[in-house]
């Protein structure tokens, strides 16, 4: 015979696991600090600067038209 299981008390569970995952993704994605933003914006922007710096620019391929 298979185990008794309390519906109630499931329940209960698996909305504090959603609940703890839920939370650890938003410390994921918002448990950075001022600084580490900053930084890995500032990495991006120069890594933009740099490829927009090296393209080539084609006589019928110009952005201003």
């Amino acid at each position: 015979m298979g185990d008794v299981v309390n519906l109630r008390q499931a329940r209960k569970q698996k909305a504090r696991t959603e609940k703890e995952r839920l939370a650890e993704q938003n410390r994921a994605l918002y448990g950075r600090s001022k600084v580490d933003r900053q930084r890995d914006r500032l990495t991006a922007d120069k890594a933009e600067k740099f490829i927009a710096g090296h393209h080539r620019e084609t006589p019928g391929n110009r952005d201003d038209k």
